[in-house]
């Protein structure tokens, strides 16, 4: 196996990143240069803030990976840069900069999907772990932001297939996390927070019914588990719905008359000046009934995730099972599915939380199959936004 450096370049979303993988296997610098302070006051992400901020920040922080790796324009042997899903604009900084800088340096260029890469920062750690050979069929589970999806992935002669068999069909599992976040008044970005508060509250004093998906599909729908199954030419699908709980819960705020304190509490964290408020700050501006709403939304969250993903698992006798994303960082998604899948003996494996989220070093690493199989791409390629993983 030739010895191969690959800079990463990452841009889809929110997050700058630049990175120098040797051999899809060590990774030799990661930068990330976050936006979170832009998007804070929005409570979500803005794409053209989003577009602007990339290219403030791409320059510097491909300059610093390759500084960091002690690496330099010329010696590294190819360049890796996300292609697709993601925001249009976003992605455009990074690809014609990855062009630009692949044309100067007359170096190859590899496009590679973003939820490829996603899965490919579970490989990329567990190379360096002592556990036991990877065992196929693998289910992954890529949830984030803006993605929750279901692959079945198989690996023949170093190259990596994928076959979809579960999507959202509205919002993603992240966007909810958000999304209710901003409704409650508890500051941006919404999924690590909410983890944070979960403790601090019951996760039972507040049902939530497990989502249903009402609107039309062309598959014919069968539930199976209690899970909603969707019945295809090509075998069950084990699709997402998160609308409903986030609407769920804005019903229970109206009817609970909790908007006087919700927005006492976004005053008070906005009067705290520009600084992103610390946890302390927005836990002790939470009453028992907001951390008890919060707790008890993120328990059907994880149940939803980890039982459907389950009783895909099952279905399709898999082997084992990757959970990648920015919400697999969630610490009760975590230990529920080590805690369930143990109990079936099935293996499952996480990237660590600096992984789970939007990096360049999984698109250098995800690169790396492409780069021994010489499947590169010519200047003409173009982003994708709404790229499929096969």
């Amino acid at each position: 196996m030739p010895d191969a450096h690959i800079l990463g370049i990452e841009s889809s979303c929110d997050e700058t990143g630049a990175a120098v993988v040797r051999s899809g296997q060590q990774i030799l610098s990661n930068v990330v240069a976050s936006q979170i302070a832009t998007h804070q006051p929005y409570g979500g992400v803005v794409p053209e803030l989003a577009s602007r901020e990339h290219l403030r920040a791409l320059v510097p922080v491909v300059r610093q990976a390759l500084a960091e790796a002690g690496q330099t324009y010329a010696s590294i042997d190819a360049i890796a840069v996300t292609q697709g899903p993601g925001l249009a604009g976003a992605l455009l900084v990074g690809i014609s900069y990855a062009k630009a800088l692949a044309f100067a340096l007359e170096k190859p260029l590899i496009a590679v999907n973003h939820l490829e890469g996603h899965i490919h920062a579970v490989l990329l750690e567990k190379r360096h772990s002592e556990a036991a050979e990877l065992e196929f069929p693998v289910l992954a589970l890529v949830v984030s932001g803006g993605h929750t999806h279901l692959y079945l992935a198989q690996l023949h002669e170093n190259l990596w297939t994928y076959r979809n068999i579960g999507r959202t069909r509205d919002d993603a599992a992240g966007e909810a996390f958000d999304k209710v976040a901003k409704l409650l008044g508890l500051g941006y970005p919404g999924g690590p927070i909410i983890d944070r508060l979960a403790p601090h509250g019951d996760p039972h004093a507040v049902k939530f019914q497990a989502s249903q998906i009402k609107h039309p599909d062309r598959r014919d729908h069968k539930p199976s588990n209690r899970q909603e199954v969707a019945i295809g030419n090509d075998g069950p699908h084990f699709d997402f719905s998160y609308s409903g709980i986030k609407t769920a819960v804005l019903r229970y705020v109206e009817t609970e008359s909790m908007k006087p304190a919700i927005e006492a509490r976004r005053q008070a964290l906005a009067g705290m000046g520009n600084d992103t408020p610390k946890f302390e700050d927005v836990l002790r501006l939470s009453d028992r009934q907001t951390l008890n709403l919060v707790a008890s939304f993120q328990r059907s969250m994880v149940n939803d995730l980890v039982q459907k993903t389950l009783a895909a698992s099952r279905q399709y006798e898999v082997r084992t099972v990757f959970v990648s994303g920015g919400v697999a960082a969630n610490q009760e998604l975590r230990a529920r599915f080590e805690r369930e899948a143990g109990i079936e003996g099935l293996p499952v494996l996480f990237p660590s939380r600096a992984l789970s989220t939007d990096n360049a070093a999984m698109i250098a690493a995800a690169a790396f199959p492409k780069f021994l199989r010489q499947e590169f791409v010519a200047m003409d390629f173009s982003a994708d936004a709404g790229m499929a993983l096969r």
